[in-house]
Formats: structure tokens, C-alpha cells, sequence
């Protein structure tokens, strides 16, 4: 056989894979309608904002390759956009959500398509609304399963639907002491824990003694990192951000470094016939959790996390940020009242500069459509003034950030390398950072300051975690 059958016959059978790729791809269409829906919670009913009238809204359930179209109506009385959590939105930027930035929200009474599809990624994601404070009962899962079977678990395994832990949400009831904040009730299943009300009703999850079951959780709460655990228990953490993880085994997994007093509760039940009468059973234990404030099991737990095989990072670095994250504060706006300090309001900013959203077209149209005035682009790739970031006694001067709406160009395909540091500008804590349509490797974290003649030599380029959205702490014990 010659070179050129040989180099034919190649080409034939790439091509009969791809098209054997096609053929098990498939396009599923959802109809999202964004509706006023009363909810019963805790023996009290109030109206709240949900999908189809769920909530928590649907799961969705696709296959890695596949397309996903969800017409989306907003019968509400707000706008709204959505936005897919974790989804890489390789040459659809326009379906990602966030309002504003890639598309103008969905007035009441509108409607708008999302299409994309979901390419080289498998595992937990969701989706949630991206507008106001609608995420607090806009959101549901979105499931992302393996092409092919991929043996993650083994011998015996079995799959738990995901439990979306939010602010009143459904399934199963997470709820905090009373030590430091007072009473505060979190839900991620459609009834309450046995220590609340409608007892009778509380979710009881089956389980085989043996048995290896896939668990997956999404923290859907607005404000709330939380700590899970199950009693007596030790789970296998196997992925995180739907990037699969070096298996690690541990008795609590953290979403996200807690700040908040929460601990969970729920019922494993298994199915073993251990009660010794008929009508007797074993009362449920509760896990024993780190106390809310637990700074060294939350770094225990980060520290764990490892790409599942050796990371080939990318270089040669094109560009270098150092982004200063932060609390600052604003005048309150004329005829409202705000709960800052001397009447002011809280704004987040990065290297001092909180953004503004546009009024008449999303950043995303107007770069397309080249409309001057919507956004300038001299966003400080470093803070414009260096100080002890984490001090405690920060110059009231850099307290009140500039309000604007600037951005940071990047060109397709350069390598970022990104530094976020916290600060104690105003008041120190934690700092969620999620960066949509992407995913990135964190490198290290730490606590203080940043010192690049120090820090780099600590960097992780052999393993690195990949993660959709990091919290950027200030200093031991925040």
C-alpha cells in the first residue's frame, strides 16, 4: 500500500468518526417560562420568582457534544437574563447571560433563544438567573454526562439526583445553628429537616451498605459558602466544576470557603433491615462539622484539590494582571436610604474601579455594532495606587471607588496569568470570582499579601486544580 492510499484511508477514517460524532449528538429544546409562583415553605406561602413554576427549576440533562436551545419567556415583572454556569461558550458569547455585558435582559413580556452547545466538558454545572437578586430562586441544575460511559466509580455505582443547595429552595432542608446569627433556614430538597416542620414529609435518601453512590452538589445560595458532611461518612471528592479531580477521601467538602454559621442536615436511609422490632428505627445522627469560621480545614480542603493527571500549563505568559479585590463606598442615590456608614451604600470594585452597567445596549452589541460611549476600554491591568493591602488601618482616600464602565482587552488565545488580592479596604472577606465562558487553573493561593519574588517559586505546574470560580480570601481567619 503507497503513501497516498494510506493518507486517504486516514482521512476516511477520521471523517467516519467525526460524522459517528455527529450522529450521537443531539439538540434538546427546553421552554423556560419566568413566572410569579406561590410557594409553600415552612407552613408559610409567599409569591416568588420561578422557572415553569418549579423551584428549584429544571434540571436539564445532556450529553458532553450535545446542543442545547432554551426559549426562554419572562412573564414577570422584572428583567432577566440567564446565565449557564460553568458552560464554555466557545463562539457564542451572546448565549452566556450575564445582562448587559452579552445581551440586553428580557423585558416582561419578552422572550429570548439560547443556543449553544456544550463541547469537551462533563460533570455538575447549573444555570441561574443573571439579573438582580433573581438567582436567589431562579436556578437549577444542568448535567453534563460523559459521551462515552467513563468509569469514575466503581465496583457498584449509583447516581443521586443533584442537590442544589439555596435559599429556600427544594429537596433537602439545610439549616444553621443559633450561635452568632440567629436563626437562618436553607434548602436544597423540596422538604424540611427533621428538626423543623412537616417531619412527616422530610426527604430520606435509600442507600446499600457496599453500595457507591455518585453524589453531586450545587451551592445555589445567594451569599453562603457551606460546609457539607454526611455522619459517619467519608466521601471521595472526584471532581469539582465538572473537571475531574485526583480522588481524594475526606469527612466534610467544602463549596465554596465558609463565612457564613451553616451546617446541613439530611437522611441517609439504608435499606439493611437494622431495626431490631417492627416500627423500631435508629434515630438520625448529624455529622460533626468545623466550626463556620474553620480557616485551616477550608485551606485543608482547597489544598486537596489536584487535576486528575499532569497539566501541560501554557506558555509563554502574554499578558500579566494584578487585580486588587475589594469593598468600597458609594453616596446613596437621592430619595433612598442606604445601610452604610454615615447613610452610604457598599459597592464591590477591582483595582478600585466598581462597574457600571450600560442603560441602552449590552457591551457585547455595542463592540460588535462599534457604538461609541458605551464602555471605554482603559480598565488598570494594576492597581493605580500600591498599598498594604490587607492592613487594617487602609487611607479612607481609597475608600470610595471610581464608577465606571471600562474594560480589559485580551486577545484570543493569549495566556493570562491573573493575580487577585484580597484587600481590607473598608472591611475584609471572602471574594468569589467566577469568569464566564472560561475555565483557568489555579496555581497556589494564600493569605496577606502577594509578594512575586516569594510566591511564584510555590506555584503548582505540575497538577494544578482547573475551576470555573475561586474565592479570594484577605488574610487567616476571612
Amino acid at each position: 500500500m503507497d503513501a497516498h492510499s494510506i493518507f486517504v484511508i486516514t482521512i476516511w477514517l477520521l471523517s467516519l468518526l467525526f460524522l459517528l460524532s455527529q450522529t450521537n449528538a443531539k439538540v434538546h429544546y427546553h421552554d423556560f417560562v419566568i413566572q410569579e409562583t406561590p410557594v409553600k415553605r415552612l407552613c408559610n406561602t409567599r409569591n416568588i420568582i420561578t422557572v415553569n413554576g418549579e423551584f428549584p427549576g429544571p434540571t436539564i440533562d445532556v450529553n458532553s457534544g450535545d446542543t442545547l436551545v432554551v426559549n426562554v419567556v419572562n412573564r414577570a415583572q422584572y428583567n432577566v437574563s440567564l446565565h449557564w454556569h460553568g458552560i464554555r461558550q466557545m463562539r457564542t458569547a451572546w448565549a452566556d447571560g450575564p445582562e448587559f455585558v452579552t445581551q440586553c435582559p428580557i423585558r416582561p413580556g419578552g422572550s429570548y433563544k439560547y443556543r449553544f452547545t456544550v463541547e469537551g466538558q462533563e460533570g455538575t454545572l447549573w444555570w441561574h438567573a443573571h439579573s438582580s437578586w433573581l438567582r436567589a430562586t431562579v436556578y437549577g441544575a444542568l448535567i453534563v454526562h460523559p459521551r462515552r460511559t467513563t468509569p469514575t466509580l466503581s465496583p457498584s455505582r449509583q447516581e443521586r439526583s443533584p442537590s442544589s443547595s439555596g435559599n429556600g429552595g427544594t429537596r433537602i432542608q439545610l439549616m444553621s445553628s443559633k450561635k452568632l446569627r440567629g436563626p437562618e433556614r436553607l434548602q436544597i430538597s423540596p422538604t424540611p429537616s427533621p428538626s423543623m416542620a412537616s417531619l412527616e414529609i422530610t426527604t430520606t435518601a435509600q442507600a446499600k451498605p457496599g453500595e457507591t453512590n455518585l453524589l453531586r452538589f450545587i451551592n445555589a445560595a445567594l451569599n453562603t459558602e457551606l460546609f457539607v458532611s454526611i455522619a459517619n461518612h467519608q466521601m471521595t471528592v472526584v471532581a469539582a466544576d465538572a473537571s475531574y479531580t485526583k480522588p481524594f477521601a475526606t469527612s466534610v467538602i467544602m463549596l465554596g470557603p465558609p463565612f457564613d454559621n451553616t451546617t446541613t442536615t439530611a437522611i441517609v436511609e439504608y435499606d439493611c433491615g437494622c431495626a431490631t422490632k417492627p416500627g423500631q428505627s435508629i434515630p438520625p445522627a448529624f455529622p460533626a462539622l468545623p466550626a463556620y469560621n474553620d480557616t485551616a480545614t477550608a485551606t485543608a480542603f482547597a489544598a486537596g484539590l489536584k487535576s486528575i493527571s499532569k497539566v501541560k500549563i501554557p506558555e509563554p505568559v502574554d499578558e500579566h494582571l494584578f487585580f486588587t479585590v475589594g469593598l468600597g463606598l458609594f453616596d446613596c442615590h437621592p430619595g433612598q436610604q442606604c445601610g452604610g456608614p454615615k447613610g452610604t451604600r457598599l459597592g464591590a470594585s477591582i483595582n478600585n474601579v466598581s462597574f457600571v452597567f450600560p442603560s441602552d445596549y449590552s457591551i457585547l452589541q455595542a463592540h460588535r455594532q462599534g457604538v461609541p460611549g458605551v464602555f471605554t476600554t482603559d480598565f488598570p491591568a494594576n492597581p493605580q495606587v500600591q498599598f498594604d493591602y490587607t492592613a487594617t488601618d487602609i487611607s479612607h482616600e481609597l475608600w470610595q471607588p471610581v464608577a465606571a464602565t471600562k474594560l480589559y482587552k485580551l486577545k484570543f488565545g493569549s495566556v493570562v496569568q491573573l493575580v487577585l488580592q484580597g484587600t481590607n479596604i473598608f472591611v475584609g472577606e471572602n471574594h468569589p470570582i467566577h469568569i464566564h465562558g472560561y475555565d483557568f487553573y489555579i496555581l497556589a493561593e494564600g493569605f496577606g499579601n502577594f509578594d512575586p519574588a516569594k510566591d511564584t517559586a510555590k506555584f503548582n505546574l505540575v497538577d494544578p486544580p482547573m475551576r470555573n470560580t475561586v474565592a479570594v480570601p484577605v488574610k487567616v481567619g476571612q
